[in-house]
């Protein structure tokens, strides 16, 4: 399935390489046709010059890096006809205005009235020829899908009368979403009935879904849990944490009342995606070219400071310059986060613990450099070498990552983008001084979580820059 699904997303990239190609070459036409022949008063020869075989090679590359900062390539066999055209739309006036100025304003022309007309047939030929051949591409996958040659190796959570409803109506050819059902796991209330297991393998536990879905290639997990029943769907949720698969839940009544549900597919099944990842791919794209531009930024620029610090931190007490530490990352991966040292050596020969108000194991320079956030500058560096980004929860170290997912085992959702120089939990809430406090501030960054974007981002780092100016870190 793998080697398929990238065998079409390669004919994507192909049909819209020619579909730019064959725009361009028709364009190039009319440019010489009508717009430059109505200029000098006769007929200019379409003539295959040097700059026109650039163009043939560049363009596409032009169109197809639009497309896919754009996300137009992120999942082929789910995409919606429907959305498709909206998207392509979207996406073709961006591009035709963005090629209108680079390439298109310093043409010749008898009147603004041809520049309004090269725009016009520019967008015209390649909305419409990219449109149709990702509609006639879309289709043909759609009806591999609805005959079960492709599809999504698909797991059900629960064993009730709920779950065989929409295995039963998702097993159906006349409303086949392209779900391969592997077998069903039972739920965490599990009353034994066992509905299923004349339609579908039992697989066993809930608790084995990481393991059968790398055993299975399973891509779609689907809860036939009540949605109302939040803990039991937490718990799954947190279990799937980490995994690339789809996790849909079967809607209730209130839940289609209150407008959760969204219909992708008029025939098909109705249900709810869990999706965490709003911020589109062009954002992400954008946001570690302004992380990395940002970290050389500073550790260039800030180079004095640095030596500056360097000097006090050294004079003010004995030990290392740099402070060197072990914190979590992105998907649970260890690495090492650099700080300006602010506390005595050895300062936590006891154990590990978080820093407190008034703490003694803090230097006379270390509550300066805390002060102003100076103590965080050699992160930029973990950012620029891509562990961390300016954005993002605070990463932690594992003692305390194990704290306090006993008490709130959603903190995993944290692990699922970088840790961040600076964070929405830290600006709205400050530095934690015990688990407890981490609890309480686990919540604003599984808010920004959930309402990741660019703007949100330049919000927190100007509330952050006045923190810092204002010298209220501690």
């Amino acid at each position: 399935m793998i080697k398929k699904r990238r065998a079409h997303t390669q004919l994507f990239v192909f049909m819209d390489a020619f579909s730019a190609g064959l725009a361009w070459s028709i364009f190039f036409a009319y440019r010489k046709q009508i717009i430059e022949s109505y200029k000098f008063g006769y007929k200019i020869p379409v003539e295959l010059d040097t700059n026109f075989f650039y163009a043939l090679v560049l363009i596409p590359i032009y169109w197809i890096s639009l497309y896919y900062l754009a996300g137009h390539y992120k999942d082929v066999w789910r995409k919606s006809r429907i959305n498709e055209i909206s998207k392509t739309f979207g996406i073709t006036v961006i591009g035709v205005v963005l090629l209108f100025f680079i390439l298109l304003l310093d043409d010749e022309v008898s009147s603004y009235q041809s520049y309004y007309s090269s725009i016009l047939v520019l967008f015209v030929l390649n909305f419409g020829l990219t449109l149709f051949f990702r509609l006639l591409e879309a289709t043909i996958i759609k009806s591999y899908i609805k005959s079960g040659k492709l599809g999504f190796k698909t797991v059900v959570v629960g064993n009730n009368q709920k779950s065989l409803t929409v295995v039963e109506e998702l097993m159906n050819p006349l409303s086949m979403q392209g779900n391969l059902f592997v077998g069903y796991v039972r739920e965490i209330n599990d009353n034994g009935a066992h509905i299923l297991q004349n339609i579908l393998p039992d697989l066993g536990s809930y608790t084995d879904l990481p393991e059968l879905i790398r055993k299975y290639d399973i891509e779609e997990v689907i809860l036939g849990i009540e949605s109302s029943r939040h803990n039991e769907i937490n718990e799954v949720s947190n279990i799937l944490e980490n995994q690339k698969v789809v996790i849909k839940i079967i809607p209730d009544l209130y839940d289609l009342m209150s407008g959760q549900v969204r219909i992708n597919n008029v025939i098909g099944t109705a249900l709810i995606e869990i999706n965490h990842d709003f911020m589109p791919e062009w954002q992400k794209i954008l946001k570690r070219m302004i992380d990395v531009l940002v970290s050389v930024f500073v550790l260039v620029s800030f180079f004095p400071l640095f030596l500056f610090v360097a000097i006090i931190v050294s004079l003010g007490s004995n030990g290392p310059i740099f402070y060197k530490q072990e914190r979590i990352g992105l998907k649970g991966k260890p690495f090492n986060i650099f700080k300006f040292r602010t506390m005595i050596v050895d300062s936590e020969a006891a154990g590990p613990q978080l820093s407190k108000e008034n703490d003694n194991r803090i230097t006379r320079v270390g509550k300066w450099l805390r002060k102003y956030r100076i103590d965080e500058l050699p992160q930029f560096y973990n950012v620029l070498i891509g562990e961390m980004s300016l954005v993002g929860p605070r990463p932690e170290r594992k003692f305390f990552i194990d704290q306090i997912v006993r008490i709130a085992p959603h903190y995993k959702h944290l692990l699922r983008v970088k840790p961040g120089i600076t964070s929405w939990g830290q600006v709205k809430y400050g530095y934690a001084e015990n688990v407890e406090q981490m609890v309480d501030r686990l919540k604003f960054d599984i808010l920004y979580i959930e309402n990741r974007s660019l703007a949100v981002d330049f919000r927190i780092l100007i509330y952050t820059v006045l923190t810092v100016l204002q010298g209220s870190g501690r």
